[in-house]
């Protein structure tokens, strides 16, 4: 596995304002008690004021324990899963550069799906915190299934579950595999730290 956490070391760990903005967008979608999961998880300000910076990961660990504590495992999955995916749109929209997008989208799956992994390789310090992401050998080559992994999830950190809880990356993983590499991608989360495992791993096939 190759690994990336930059930054991770020197300053209390961030993630980008994705992680709490789209779950309240989704909790909304949804009608689902969204005052009250954020005062639950004590993070009433960022509803008060959605951040626009990075904010701290203890707020998205917080937010996402809420959410199971208040809405129960299934109905937080699709919440989680639903602020996922508008988080793929807002990273289609705002982060990568239209020409790459049409650079991928020329490519067969197995160099797509290698482009997009060193790319999001690169800036997954923005999104997994603590947590070490590394992918596959064979991921690396292009080969399926795509297996992509986050040592110390702060999704599920501090949770305990009969079922893998992190469909936030499996959203977001979703929306970009299913856009930009093969349009039947099916993604999947095949370990989970919730249940157990040393890592969260999600796997992409198509």
């Amino acid at each position: 596995m190759h690994s990336h956490s930059e930054s991770a070391a020197q300053t209390p760990a961030r993630i980008g304002p994705n992680a709490v903005t789209r779950v309240a967008e989704a909790l909304d979608a949804f009608g689902a008690q969204t005052a009250a999961v954020f005062a639950e998880a004590g993070l009433e300000h960022h509803l008060a004021q959605p951040p626009q910076q990075m904010v701290d990961e203890d707020d998205v660990i917080a937010l996402q324990q809420a959410l199971r504590r208040r809405l129960g495992i299934t109905e937080a999955r699709r919440i989680s899963f639903d602020a996922g995916l508008r988080t793929g749109d807002y990273l289609l929209a705002h982060r990568i550069p239209r020409p790459a997008q049409r650079v991928l989208r020329l490519l067969p799956p197995g160099p797509a799906s290698r482009m997009l992994l060193k790319a999001v390789g690169q800036h997954a310090w923005t999104f997994s915190g603590s947590g070490a992401f590394g992918f596959s050998p064979r991921s690396v080559l292009g080969r399926r299934p795509v297996q992509v992994r986050i040592a110390g999830c702060p999704i599920c950190r501090g949770s305990h579950a009969e079922v893998p809880v992190c469909d936030f990356y499996t959203g977001a993983f979703e929306r970009l595999f299913r856009t930009l590499v093969n349009a039947r991608t099916e993604v999947a989360e095949v370990q989970c730290q919730a249940q157990g495992a040393d890592a969260c791993v999600f796997e992409m096939r198509w």
